[in-house]
């Protein structure tokens, strides 16, 4: 006989989506990520602490599946949406948009971004996530003629958007969203500028 996968229950199904919900409340609401529980997390979604180990594993788990369901709609627009996200777009415009999406993402999301980050013990590099958005500006760089080491590149603009340095600018700094957007964007831009000397790609 084949075999099927077995689907999730629905009762651990509402349960997943109710833990997601109160962690996303709690998070947005707390002033510190790092004093946040799983414990509280339990008491706030309504489920034992049991259910939440066995659903995402640890804190960091849950933490990484938040991100994944807050981040569902720019990565839907970078893979197949329109420019100037998605792949259609010349890399000078989409370098400096995938930035922006990154940090807008993290201004918006500045609690759960920083306890992610901060979370786990491991170094940001190794992270999933991290590398996911790695690998997508390198590729795109790679597009860019007369740059010559975009994996060097990439890694130099996305420390721009590490979610300690926003909480500083914008937490601690008081600097306005609009103007770190537009400071981001003139850096990308600025490094993404193909070299007018250089040959292009065949």
């Amino acid at each position: 006989m084949p075999e099927y996968e077995r689907k999730p229950r629905k009762d651990a199904v509402r349960n997943r989506q109710a833990v997601l919900e109160a962690a996303d409340a709690l998070f947005a609401r707390c002033v510190s990520p790092e004093d946040l529980t799983m414990a509280d997390i339990a008491v706030a979604a309504g489920v034992g602490k049991g259910t939440l180990f066995r659903a995402f594993g640890d804190r960091a788990g849950l933490l990484r599946a938040l991100y994944e369901a807050r981040l569902e709609p720019v990565r839907e627009a970078v893979e197949s949406g329109p420019p100037p996200l998605g792949p259609a777009t010349p890399p000078q415009e989409r370098v400096p948009a995938l930035l922006d999406a990154v940090l807008c993402f993290k201004l918006d999301n500045r609690r759960l971004a920083l306890a992610l980050e901060e979370s786990g013990g491991s170094s940001l590099y190794q992270a999933e996530h991290y590398a996911r958005w790695h690998g997508l500006l390198r590729s795109v760089l790679e597009q860019v003629p007369g740059l010559t080491d975009a994996d060097f590149t990439a890694h130099a603009l996305l420390a721009a958007t590490r979610a300690d340095l926003v909480e500083r600018l914008a937490g601690q700094e008081g600097v306005p969203r609009e103007r770190l957007r537009a400071q981001l964007s003139g850096y990308a831009r600025r490094v993404a500028a193909p070299d007018p000397h250089a040959s292009r790609p065949q």
